[in-house]
């Protein structure tokens, strides 16, 4: 397993400042929010592009993906009731599945829990039947330009649509397309009614990417949650992908955020 940060956390710094400075913490990749270039990835023509690209391959960097993917945008929900509005965020993800190519990543994930909450009216099957309507061509672009989606439970506390792996696993099974994982995110398991191991261990052949934090919105090894479990299940059914560190608390500062993050992640893998 390899480790990754989500570049949000560096707020206000040069792209080419992101990436020296997880090189110089022994970072293998990055994943990029949309937003910290545009509030529209159509606004961020093939010139800003290919310097993404190339300034991450520089500092010996792999682009991991995107996360975030609708935030901070203007008229796109994946389950609303209007087509218009769902065709609009179905088109608005093929734009993010091509930016995602074209900067060297393959992961999409998709969190974005304001744009996918329940609206007024709209029951729970009708949103299960809305979000595959959205994401079918999402998949089949990706298909095309060797990319994934990857989908992310989130808690109660942040959404009331897909709230668990399990409904993860429906939602993908209703899309059903290759185009279209997992994702599984520490924190968010940690209010799973199963344990990590478990979570893990039942959807292991879904999973596609993983996010490290803890429940205090810090890194790994940050708070008190204890990750061994989910360390221990990923290297058990075979994971090889990254271990992205991804924070909702900058305030210690992307520096301390890195080493601390990286120290425990490794401690753990150690045992392995």
């Amino acid at each position: 397993m390899k480790l990754a940060a989500c570049n949000e956390m560096f707020s206000g710094r040069s792209w080419e400042d992101v990436c020296r400075t997880l090189s110089l913490h022994g970072y293998h990749g990055v994943e990029i929010a949309p937003f910290t270039f545009a509030r529209s990835v159509r606004e961020i023509g093939a010139g800003q592009r290919a310097r993404i690209r190339e300034t991450a391959e520089r500092f010996g960097l792999e682009v991991v993906g995107l996360h975030w993917l609708l935030a901070k945008t203007h008229g796109y929900h994946l389950t609303h009731p209007d087509r218009r509005v769902r065709q609009a965020t179905s088109a608005y993800l093929v734009d993010l599945v091509h930016f995602c190519a074209d900067v060297g990543g393959r992961v999409l994930v998709f969190g974005s829990p304001k744009q996918r909450s329940l609206l007024p009216g709209v029951s729970m099957e009708q949103a299960f039947e809305f979000a595959a309507e959205v994401l079918r061509p999402a998949c089949e672009a990706a298909a095309e330009r060797g990319a994934v989606l990857a989908f992310e439970p989130l808690a109660r506390s942040e959404t009331d649509f897909v709230t668990s792996a399990d409904e993860a696993r429906k939602l993908i099974e209703r899309v059903s397309h290759p185009g279209l994982r997992l994702h599984l995110d520490a924190k968010a398991m940690a209010a799973e009614a199963r344990s990590m191991d478990a979570v893990v261990k039942a959807h292991a052949g879904l999973l596609e990417h993983v996010h490290v934090n803890d429940v205090n919105l810090l890194g790994p090894g940050m708070g008190e949650l204890d990750l061994w479990p989910l360390i221990s299940a990923l290297r058990e059914v075979g994971y090889e992908g990254y271990l992205s560190v991804e924070v909702f608390d900058t305030s210690p500062g992307p520096e301390r955020i890195l080493a601390e993050s990286k120290a425990y992640l490794e401690r753990l893998l150690s045992r392995l």
